[in-house]
């Protein structure tokens, strides 16, 4: 780990006044994955900001009816919270499905927007990277790839991001506020994490100095049709191979309403709008989730090892949806498939 000085911001206009003023500066709050990469020596800053004292530790209800979350609200209090369990049961569940409670305890809101992707190679500094190295090439494409991208991919990349909270946040249109040098600004989850294309290293659009202040979500009701279904190794604390959060609207047997986000298979959480509108007015059926999950994947590209994401894929996005249909959401404690 390389040597670096230490500041606890105090208000959020210090925070991005320092972090702007330093090219190689980073904000730290739980530190549950800056940390690890430190040790790693993948990151290098010369400088952390500590923004664990700063007023974003709450949630609350937002002008427009949802819930605004702040960016220092931990994993459990999130999933814990009253308010989220019952109105968004979607994103409690995705939480409740990634890492531990140890963790959960510690790793935020923001932070956990902000995990860097997962690949043995990029975690590794003494092999070739363009996530962690531009220009020194992606190994992976042809090395040990399990764990790695289906879609969305380039030539230069083919890491996944690793978080469950986004993926559910993704198919509940939620929205990021971010402050920074030039104000503050919104965009929508799905359009925060960046697709690797031609520059890997650059993993959101964020730019050099902003901060994650909060995250809102809409006041959209998708309480009873819902359900996050995780596929991995091992049934805790694991990455996921593959995860599909759904959010649907029924009025009686037809689908009013759908969302539809994959976790494990991208460089950030992927929605298809085409094959969400697929289900708009039409009765569960296994042949339609079955051409939605085929619409969804239609793009996929294997590798040697994870040529098999393809199946699994399809299959989980099929039963994700007949659980949500159902109203009989994937149970986070007993973690066998419904």
């Amino acid at each position: 780990m390389n040597r670096f000085s230490y500041l606890r911001a105090t208000s959020i206009d210090e925070a991005v006044r320092e972090a702007a003023a330093d090219p190689t500066a980073r904000f730290i709050a739980g530190g549950t994955n800056l940390i690890d990469l430190m040790k790693y020596n993948v990151e290098r800053p010369t400088r952390l900001i500590d923004i664990t004292r700063l007023p974003l530790d709450r949630i609350e209800e937002s002008d427009g009816g949802g819930l605004r979350i702040g960016a220092l609200v931990t994993n459990d209090e999130a999933a814990y919270d009253p308010r989220i369990h019952d109105r968004y049961p979607l994103l409690s569940s995705a939480i409740l499905a990634g890492a531990s409670p140890q963790l959960r305890n510690s790793a935020t809101t923001g932070g956990n927007l902000l995990q860097r992707t997962r690949c043995y190679y990029f975690y590794d500094p003494g092999t070739p990277c363009n996530k962690r190295e531009p220009g020194t090439g992606c190994p992976a494409t042809t090395g040990r790839n399990r764990i790695h991208a289906i879609l969305g991919t380039s030539e230069h990349c083919i890491a996944t991001h690793p978080s469950d909270m986004a993926v559910a946040l993704a198919a509940l249109e939620a929205v990021v506020h971010i402050a920074g040098p030039d104000g503050e600004r919104t965009i929508a989850l799905s359009d925060f994490h960046r697709l690797p294309g031609d520059h890997p290293e650059i993993d959101t659009i964020l730019q050099h100095g902003e901060i994650i202040t909060a995250v809102e979500l809409p006041s959209t009701d998708f309480s009873r049709n819902y359900t996050y279904l995780k596929l991995r190794d091992r049934l805790s604390y694991a990455f996921a191979l593959v995860s599909v959060a759904v959010a649907l609207r029924m009025e009686g047997e037809t689908i009013a309403e759908a969302r539809l986000a994959l976790g494990g298979v991208a460089h950030k959480p992927w929605r298809d709008p085409e094959a969400e509108a697929m289900l708009r007015g039409q009765s569960a059926a296994e042949g339609l989730f079955a051409s939605v999950a085929a619409c969804i994947l239609k793009d996929a590209k294997g590798y040697e090892d994870n040529a098999f994401k393809i199946d699994l894929a399809k299959r989980a996005i099929i039963r994700a949806l007949f659980q949500a249909a159902s109203g009989t959401p994937q149970s986070q404690t007993d973690k066998r498939i419904q």
